[in-house]
């Protein structure tokens, strides 16, 4: 059995609109628990209980997901289960109807064409790194969403860049919508819906955990979520529109599906299909309405990678080494503080999301040779090529 079954899927259906999925031949974990009555919690208020008489497996879902146009698929972006959980239900999908396409919230809009060259193999995975930003966009493991990759280039699946760029996030973070140019409204969907108040409530909630500024700084906050969510509807809606045969398969964090005032809803605004929302188990409290179906796997982790255990920063355009780790690889192989970092293993390096590019596919203990140049107060900078093995 592959590692992707392995964290794999065992149904329970409750009152036919959610599912609970669990490890094969693991007991299924209870999460809060389908309804039962009203009062009948400690608290008074509505308890649920889940049917695990019942347990269907996620083979005998798909027929039920493969009838929707568009299907979202959650996750907590640093969980490896997850991830395959999701790699699952796109190859299964996948079998029944070639016509599938993966919606990926974690390549930004602007980045389509690295995405289709990829898929063509016109690039390789490196340049899709590169091309994309990759590394100074998301940030997380590209380990952990290499195996949908893979498999989406392997099968010829077109994948799309759902989100809004950065660029555009962020000052609207800072300053409003107000604040964007002619040009940064491009990107901004020209309809956006503040008429649902449990998605407004749900976000206060958690804004609160993390107390700000007041209620200006909510509303500005309130309109970057806003602004993911519309405008990774409105691209995955164009697409649909573009590509009346194929089904789309939205991949995103869970935050953006629950309860489906995220993304869902403002799909099936533009769209009229309201799609299937499968979310992990462990994403909200228990409620029929939170989801169609939730998946719970056991944790997995990916191996640890390699690491130069030194801190890195970018000064005129040079990446240098700011500090070390205790027990850095670089330190003990006589990289100093100050040290450029010019190349690893030949890759030239002019941003630290260069190194993290150079380093993916490296474990502990593997050799690279990384090349730095120091400068001197007299002369010119020497130029050392160091072995080091990482930790």
């Amino acid at each position: 059995m592959t590692s992707t079954l392995r964290s794999l899927l065992t149904l329970v259906v409750l009152s036919g609109a959610v599912a609970i999925v669990g490890p094969v031949g693991a007991a299924p974990r209870h999460p809060s628990a389908a309804p039962a009555a009203v009062g009948d919690a400690p608290d008074g208020s509505i308890a649920y209980a889940l049917d695990l008489r019942e347990m269907p497996t996620l083979a005998q879902i798909i027929p039920r997901l493969d009838r929707a146009r568009v299907v979202f698929v959650g996750e907590t972006h640093d969980r490896l289960d997850h991830h395959l959980n999701q790699l699952e239900v796109v190859k299964r999908l996948h079998a029944r109807r070639r016509a599938v396409a993966i919606g990926m919230e974690f390549f930004q809009q602007p980045f389509q064409e690295a995405l289709d060259d990829y898929v063509a193999g016109r690039i390789s995975e490196r340049e899709l790194l590169v091309r994309t930003e990759y590394f100074d966009r998301w940030r997380f493991d590209f380990r952990l969403y290499r195996p949908i990759l893979e498999y989406a280039r392997t099968n010829g699946i077109p994948l799309v860049a759902l989100n809004v760029p950065v660029e555009v996030t962020s000052k609207v973070g800072r300053s409003g919508l107000d604040s964007l140019t002619e040009a940064e409204r491009a990107a901004v969907p020209a309809e956006i819906d503040r008429g649902d108040s449990g998605y407004e409530d749900r976000l206060r909630a958690i804004y609160e955990q993390h107390p700000r500024a007041g209620d200006q700084a909510f509303e500005r906050w309130m309109d970057v979520q806003l602004l993911w969510d519309e405008g990774m509807a409105e691209r995955a809606a164009r697409y649909l529109a573009e590509n009346p045969d194929r089904t789309l398969i939205v991949l995103a964090g869970s935050g953006h599906l629950v309860h489906r005032s995220g993304i869902p809803n403002r799909v099936a605004r533009r769209t009229g299909s309201a799609g299937m929302v499968l979310l992990p188990a462990d994403s909200a409290p228990v409620a029929p309405e939170l989801a169609d179906f939730l998946l719970t796997s056991g944790a997995q982790t990916l191996p640890p990678a390699g690491r130069l255990g030194a801190m890195l920063a970018t000064e005129d355009a040079r990446v240098v080494i700011t500090a070390f780790a205790p027990g850095s690889a670089a330190q003990e192989a006589g990289i100093r503080e100050g040290d450029q970092i010019v190349a690893i293993d030949g890759i030239p390096v002019a941003s630290v999301a260069d190194v993290k590019v150079a380093l993916t596919d490296k474990s502990p203990g593997d050799p690279v040779q990384v090349e730095v140049r120091r400068r001197r107060w007299l002369g010119p900078d020497e130029a050392l090529n160091v072995a080091v093995t990482l930790r």
